[in-house]
């Protein structure tokens, strides 16, 4: 996977998360989850999927690991995104980190969540902080500023 590219879902997957995005808006998937609303760079239309933020050092990031997707794609050309958990929603700006400030982002990402994204991985929730060093340009990552 090229820094550009990204794995798409399929079928079932697209559907598990329709699902698990109900779930979390009314507030019944676990307390990590969380919805993200993006407007489309395109269609302008309002996209949301299931995502899992994670809390580094008093700061909020979202990892894209499927690669470049398009909710990453949207964000950017955005700047901002919605997350919401029930009928809580919360307007954040996008900050993208840089290659060189990803690796300990990834490491706690996959080390918090293997469940749900160790298959997105080569290597091992639990490796050491250098093993996430050559993965930084397959994986998008933000760190969220709260917007009023």
């Amino acid at each position: 996977m090229s820094g550009q590219s990204f794995e798409r879902p399929s079928a079932v997957e697209r559907l598990f998360n329709r699902l698990v995005g109900g779930l979390v808006r009314l507030g019944l998937a676990p307390s990590h989850m969380r919805v993200l609303e993006v407007r489309g760079r395109k269609s302008g239309r309002l996209y949301a999927l299931p995502v899992d933020p994670i809390e580094v050092g008093g700061d909020l990031y979202l990892v894209a690991p499927r690669g470049r997707t398009q909710w990453v794609r949207n964000a950017e050309a955005a700047g901002e995104v919605a997350i919401r958990r029930g009928n809580r929603a919360e307007r954040f700006a996008l900050e993208p980190l840089g290659e060189h400030e990803r690796a300990p982002i990834l490491k706690a990402y996959l080390d918090r969540y293997p469940r749900e994204v160790q298959r997105f991985f080569p290597v091992r929730a639990g490796s050491a902080l250098e093993a996430f060093v050559p993965l930084a340009t397959r994986y998008p990552a933000f760190r969220l500023r709260s917007r009023p």
